[in-house]
């Protein structure tokens, strides 16, 4: 008989710069596919401007390691060190280059092993993904989170299922979601909410949307 899992710890029990706490505050994730290097770089560099301290960089991105290494040690609007995570993380390759550039977190878009063991074996955050609820609860049992995707195959209603079987989870749906609906799925019980694309270029309004009341 294995050993039970101990309970994962909420959000609001990590400390303040773990990726986990500012998830819960920034409420909104930007996942970053940009075409170039420089293209990735200059959009950090903006959603840092704006206040916002934690963006994902995905593998996708050309040369996406140097980018992360060139924006890992910058600082948010308000001086808080940056928390570049890398995104579509799916190989124990990818999972050390991410971490050797500086990543303060890792993204897989579904159930990965050898991931989870890089992680493990550094100390990193893993947000794993998962689309059925077994996967979920594995990912969350792992590491206390877990990435819902592709979240709007199952909707809002389907994260307000999990929260109700996995209260303490950092639960994060990415995948086909519009800013606008970014208020439906925190509502269903959502810690952040992964967003691709449809952020506004406009500095003003690029900060008005991560000025959360409370964040600060």
């Amino acid at each position: 008989m294995t050993d039970p899992q101990p309970p994962a710890r909420r959000p609001a029990d990590r400390p303040a710069g773990h990726p986990y706490a500012v998830l819960a505050a920034q409420r909104l994730l930007p996942v970053l596919r940009s075409a170039d290097t420089e293209a990735a770089v200059r959009r950090t560099t903006a959603l840092l401007a704006a206040g916002c301290r934690a963006v994902e960089l995905t593998t996708s991105v050309p040369d996406w390691a140097a980018a992360v290494a060139r924006t890992a040690h910058l600082e948010d609007a308000h001086g808080r060190p940056a928390l570049i995570g890398v995104g579509t993380v799916t190989t124990a390759a990818q999972a050390r280059a991410a971490l050797d550039a500086g990543a303060a977190f890792l993204v897989s878009p579904y159930p990965a092993p050898e991931v989870r063991e890089v992680a493990d074996h550094r100390g990193a955050v893993f947000i794993e993904g998962g689309f059925t609820p077994g996967e979920i609860a594995a990912a969350v049992r792992a590491a206390g989170s877990a990435k819902v995707f592709p979240a709007h195959v199952g909707g809002p209603d389907f994260v307000r299922s999990l929260r109700a079987v996995l209260p303490d989870a950092v639960i994060v749906p990415t995948g086909g979601i519009r800013p606008a609906e970014v208020p439906l799925w925190l509502a269903a019980g959502a810690t952040a909410v992964g967003i691709g694309g449809g952020l506004p270029a406009e500095p003003a309004a690029l900060a008005a949307l991560f000025a959360v009341p409370g964040e600060r």
